[in-house]
Formats: structure tokens, C-alpha cells, sequence
């Protein structure tokens, strides 16, 4: 029972952190608010891989799994935008603020009916533009002109995640079972040392999650520029014949 039950405790801790994530960004505390999404992808990225070790996958752990992720991975940090930009927007900032967990719902679902299991994703998965766009919002001061460019990102990070870009499914790489136990250790690593350079520890995660992203897109118009170039250089030889 406890075996079956474990994979949920860390889906639950996800949702858990997803919950105060939101609950922290109302009291605009931007900073905590985007840790917890990263602590909570953590979980996410443990729950699936306990349940396989411990041969405990089941329907009710898949749903638990999705609805958690529309919380912390959707709704969060959409609120943690609206509350260091969107809200300055008017009804326009509230339409954006809803797009980003609807698509991600559309995601999910997309997610939970496919068949077969491919080495990739179809679509940016919600956990990686969910971390993307937390952190992204701690960028505001940096960014020319944030009340234009941290909208329209958040809009494409939307739009990447219902779109057909396919993504590397890391999940399938394997992780060896020591690995799990010193997931505390890290944990209280990211912690103490978020206590002393807030300001950093977030904003160096950003980097991996923005490049994962736009590996997708990159990736993509690649091959888009090397098939139409294939069919330019047939034709010529076609014509040339």
C-alpha cells in the first residue's frame, strides 16, 4: 500500500508547492514564488520515475499528475507574471495571464490521450514553460521595454506548448537509484544557498529551461531550411537532366 501510495506524496508535494507558489506571488514575493515552481518540477521529475522503480503506475497517478501540473506549472506562474507585469495591462493582461494555463491544460490532455510512447514530446511540455516563464518573470528589470517583451514571450512560451515542435523526452533516460537519495541533500543546497543570492539562484536556472525551449524551434526551422533546399537542389538536377 505504502509502495503504491508513494509515487502520489510527491505529486501531492508538487501541487502542494504550487498552491503557496501562488499564495507567496499574491503577497509579491516573486522570488519564492518562482523557487517553488523549480522545487516543484523536482517532484514532478520524480514522481513518474519513482512509480516505474517501485512498478506502481497507475490511472489514478497519471490524472493526480496532470491536475497537479496545471496548478504549479500553469496557474503559478502565470500569477507570478500578472503580478510583476500583467496587471499593469488592464483586461489584456488578464486575457494573457488565462492563455498560459489553458494551453497548458490543452497540452496535458493532448499528453494523456496519445498513444505509444515516443522518445519525444509534441508540444513544449507545461513543467518546461512553466519553469521558463516563472523565472522569466524575475527578468523584468533587465529586460527593454518589459511591459511589451515579457507578454509577447509569455504568448510564444503559450503558443510553443500547443504547437507540434517536437522536444527531447529525457524521462526516458535512465537514472540510477542511488540518485533519489541525495534529492534532500540538493534540495537543502538550493535553499541555503537561495538565502544568500536570491537574486542569482533563480535566474541561473532560467538558462537551461529558456535553452531547452528554444531547442524545439531551432531544431525545427533547421530541418524546415534543409528540406527546402533538398528540393531546390532536385529540381535543378531534375531540370539540368
Amino acid at each position: 500500500m505504502v509502495r503504491r501510495a508513494l509515487p502520489s506524496v510527491f505529486t501531492v508535494g508538487n501541487l502542494f508547492l504550487g498552491i503557496i507558489s501562488i499564495i507567496v506571488a499574491f503577497q509579491g514575493n516573486f522570488d519564492w514564488a518562482a523557487l517553488l515552481v523549480i522545487i516543484g518540477m523536482l517532484l514532478d521529475g520524480l514522481d513518474g520515475r519513482v512509480a516505474r522503480m517501485l512498478n506502481a503506475q497507475s490511472e489514478f497517478g497519471k490524472e493526480l499528475d496532470s491536475l497537479s501540473d496545471v496548478i504549479s506549472f500553469g496557474v503559478a506562474p502565470a500569477f507570478i507574471m500578472y503580478g510583476v507585469v500583467l496587471n499593469k495591462l488592464g483586461w489584456i493582461g488578464m486575457v494573457i495571464t488565462a492563455i498560459f494555463p489553458i494551453c497548458g491544460a490543452l497540452r496535458l490532455a493532448r499528453f494523456n490521450v496519445a498513444t505509444g510512447s515516443p522518445n519525444y514530446f509534441v508540444g513544449l511540455p507545461i513543467t518546461a514553460a512553466g519553469g521558463v516563464l516563472a523565472t522569466l518573470a524575475l527578468y523584468h528589470d533587465l529586460l527593454p521595454s518589459p511591459n511589451i517583451t515579457l507578454p509577447l514571450l509569455m504568448v510564444f512560451l503559450a503558443y510553443l506548448m500547443v504547437s507540434n515542435v517536437k522536444y527531447p523526452n529525457f524521462k526516458k533516460v535512465g537514472i540510477p537509484k542511488a540518485t533519489y537519495y541525495i534529492v534532500p541533500v540538493i534540495l537543502l543546497i538550493v535553499l541555503g544557498t537561495f538565502f544568500f543570492w536570491p537574486q542569482y539562484v533563480n535566474r541561473l536556472i532560467f538558462l537551461p529551461l529558456a535553452c531547452y525551449a528554444l531547442y524545439g524551434v531551432l531544431k525545427k526551422n533547421g530541418k524546415k531550411k534543409r528540406r527546402k533546399k533538398k528540393a531546390v537542389d532536385d529540381s535543378f538536377n531534375s531540370f539540368v537532366k
